[in-house]
């Protein structure tokens, strides 16, 4: 046997065992603490040797026949490997060296060679693939340049591909392309505002940084782990991840400080040699790796992000997630469908601009909540006590029951902190059912012989610290629920399959969403009054911080997450939302338009008060839709 035939027998050797590596740790699930990480380290010393013997013998194994697509598909999988890895971790550095790899791929053109006619398929279908992944990538890296350069590509590669393999299908690579480019109308519509991510320099209040710093609670959580599922029919996704998580995803993660946006990065040495492949780039010598990860940064919280999940998979990602949860942890759990089986998002029912009505006539939060409770809980009568008389609906068309997920499928959870926002038009059953159980405890204790009841009763979750906060078990509960229907100035713009749920781009985009609730678009505002409103809104966020930091009236529900930098800023995002709605709707329709939390927020944070009503004021005076709102004297 020659000495080529050597190396190539030995190249494909390496191949072979570093690909039932790659498959045996991309089947891990991506979520939990994976306890075997020694199989992550063997996949990468695996595509270590692989590639630096690929180096050393290169005119060897081009002799016998080596391809560059074979080298590009090399580099793919570490990509694809560093991605999933992020998706596990939530880790950026991982995030950060799939994109290295990926763009060491586009720019040395290893797939290049694969175009034309009378090329092999399945290398087409690995570029396609490479460029799909790449994508994605580039979205949630919020590289916008890049995602408009990498779908023209991929545009090209599909038409080539449908016009040189005119025996094969690629409507499916169509579809994607379509995808994408309904994902780009939508996330690049205020693309040049700030970014999603918790930013220091955006979201940090120099003004209340005192008193966060003073403040303290009975008891500090620490936010670590996030679950993050949305399940609408037709919504806007890309691959696996829909528009909605997509924002929740990117508003639980930090922002770099350093410009990595503008930076370009230098060709990497066909050469270089590898040293650490857990650090930056090791395998292919990139210096945009260091531009992009800011190691002065805390880590981010680890998310779960579940595609479509059945309820089942959905009860065991979340039982999973408890089981592990650190001590004086909390975990945050983002559940978005609709409340009815089978329900195309663009049914619903959204409010107009709103009436001229005085303000007094509408009932107060506390008696909206009263009524809330009396016709949520009546509706069904008294039988399941609350707990099973609504839902949220995932899962296709048919086998409607076992897609529900109910409120009394949440409440083992409750025994770990609980951090839940719901945006459904049906969230308010959560609360109704919650507080159903305070009225019908004693009910509810003679039903005990039923296994669920049974562990109800002896930890007595949501009764002990969600509602009541008198018992000695269990463990607090935060509730964030949606409206029941979205409103907008300009109906046609709730349609969620082309913007996404109006309370989650409260939560996360804030006046990006008060923009579109009033029909503004970033093009209708000039830069330095967009610039100006964000000042406004910051200046509000400061002074609620302070508002809650000194409050003796906080619960201690809030106060134990109020440290947490992202927590706090979902809280005061609800808080500026539901002010916002409230004084756009129609005071008879506040019922169905207004998000509501539990426990309740202190009333120096209600609509109603004076430094919630100015705020909202002096930003709709601003951007001069002023006219859209229903103010007290101001």
């Amino acid at each position: 046997m020659s000495e080529g035939d050597v190396v190539s027998r030995t190249f494909r050797a390496l191949v072979e065992g570093a690909d039932r590596k790659f498959a045996r740790v991309r089947d891990v699930p991506a979520y939990g603490r994976v306890q075997n990480q020694h199989f992550f380290h063997k996949v990468f010393k695996s595509y270590m040797r692989l590639w630096k013997y690929q180096q050393e013998n290169r005119a060897r194994l081009v002799e016998a026949g080596l391809n560059r697509w074979e080298i590009g598909e090399i580099a793919s999988r570490i990509g694809q490997l560093y991605f999933g890895q992020y998706m596990r971790t939530s880790e950026a550095r991982f995030l950060v060296e799939a994109c290295v790899f990926y763009e060491a791929i586009l720019n040395r053109r290893y797939f290049e060679g694969s175009k034309g006619l009378g090329k092999d398929l399945g290398v087409r279908f690995k570029e396609l693939r490479f460029y799909a992944r790449f994508l994605l990538v580039s979205f949630i890296l919020n590289r916008t340049e890049m995602v408009q350069h990498l779908l023209d590509r991929f545009k090209a590669l599909v038409d080539d591909s449908k016009a040189n393999f005119r025996d094969t299908n690629f409507k499916e690579w169509r579809q994607v392309v379509q995808e994408i480019v309904r994902f780009m109308k939508v996330d690049t519509a205020f693309m040049n505002v700030r970014p999603l991510r918790y930013c220091a320099t955006f979201d940090s209040h120099p003004e209340s940084l005192p008193y966060l710093t003073r403040f303290h609670a009975k008891k500090v959580l620490k936010f670590q782990d996030a679950l993050l599922t949305s399940c609408h029919r037709n919504e806007v996704k890309f691959a696996e991840l829909t528009l909605d998580t997509f924002r929740m995803l990117q508003c639980l993660e930090w922002e770099p400080t350093g410009s990595f946006y503008q930076k370009r990065p230098i060709e990497p040495k066909e050469n270089g040699t590898f040293t650490d492949y857990s650090g930056a780039s090791g395998l292919i010598d990139m210096n945009l790796a260091a531009d992009m990860t800011d190691p002065t940064l805390p880590p981010n919280p680890r998310k779960a992000i579940l595609y479509r999940p059945s309820v089942t998979h959905l009860i065991a990602v979340m039982a999973t997630i408890c089981e592990e949860l650190p001590p004086d942890s909390i975990i945050l759990v983002y559940l978005s469908a609709s409340g009815k089986v089978g329900r195309n998002v663009t049914q619903m029912e959204s409010l107009g601009g709103s009436q001229k009505l005085p303000r007094n006539k509408a009932v107060s939060l506390h008696e909206q909540n009263n009524l809330l409770l009396d016709s949520c809980v009546s509706d069904k009568g008294d039988s399941s006590g609350g707990f099973y008389d609504k839902y949220l609906w995932f899962g296709p068309r048919g086998n409607s029951g076992l897609n529900n997920l109910y409120p009394g499928d949440i409440i083992p959870f409750t025994r770990r902190p609980l951090f839940l926002i719901i945006d459904s038009d049906s969230s308010h059953a959560f609360k109704a059912g919650l507080s159903k159980l305070v009225h019908d405890f004693r009910g509810i204790a003679r039903m005990a012989s039923l296994m669920w009841l049974n562990a109800l009763v002896e930890n007595i979750c949501f009764v002990q610290h969600m509602v009541v906060h008198g018992a000695e078990r269990g463990e607090p509960a935060a509730l964030l629920l949606s409206p029941l229907r979205p409103a907008f100035k300009d109906p046609s713009d709730a349609d969620l399959i082309q913007n996404g749920s109006q309370f989650t781009f409260f939560l996360t985009a804030p006046l990006s969403a008060f923009c579109q609730l009033v029909g503004l678009s970033y093009s209708d505002t000039e830069a330095d009054v967009y610039n100006d409103a964000e000042d406004i809104l910051s200046t509000a966020f400061s002074e609620w911080e302070v508002i809650l930091c000194t409050s003796t009236s906080l619960d201690l529900v809030w106060a134990q997450v109020l440290s947490d930098p992202f927590l706090r800023r979902l809280i005061l995002r609800f808080i500026f939302c539901r002010s916002v709605l409230y004084f756009f709707c129609p005071p008879e329709d506040c019922e169905q338009c207004l998000p509501t939390c539990l426990p309740s927020l202190p009333d120096s944070v209600s609509p109603g008060s004076k430094v919630v009503q100015t705020a909202v004021f002096r930003l709709a005076k601003h951007l001069r839709v002023a006219d859209c709102f229903q103010f007290d004297d101001t």
